[in-house]
């Protein structure tokens, strides 16, 4: 959460544990579990997550009553320098 500036330095443990995260929350993240959730099935992780965010943006059953408008993945792999950012989202 930090790395994507959601959290400030040091803050997203407070922010998760406080429910700023949470499904009700000011800011919904990983409602679905996250990765190890589903096992993190490496090459398709973004695929999954990319599915996920489709999904929630179309009013899914772990949509957020209708709050979302815009979806965000983030999944970072490989070395470092081969990182993948893949943002999506519906209007």
């Amino acid at each position: 959460m930090e790395d994507l500036f959601l959290s400030d330095e040091g803050r997203a443990v407070t922010d998760v544990l406080d429910g700023f995260y949470d499904r009700d929350g000011e800011l919904p993240c990983q409602v679905d579990g996250g990765l190890k959730c589903f096992g993190h099935p490496i090459a398709a992780s973004g695929l999954r997550m990319t599915y996920e965010v489709y999904n929630q943006l179309l009013g899914g059953r772990r949509a957020s009553a209708g709050r979302c408008h815009l979806g965000l993945t983030h999944n970072l792999g490989a070395p470092y320098w081969r990182g993948c950012h893949l943002h999506t989202g519906l209007h």
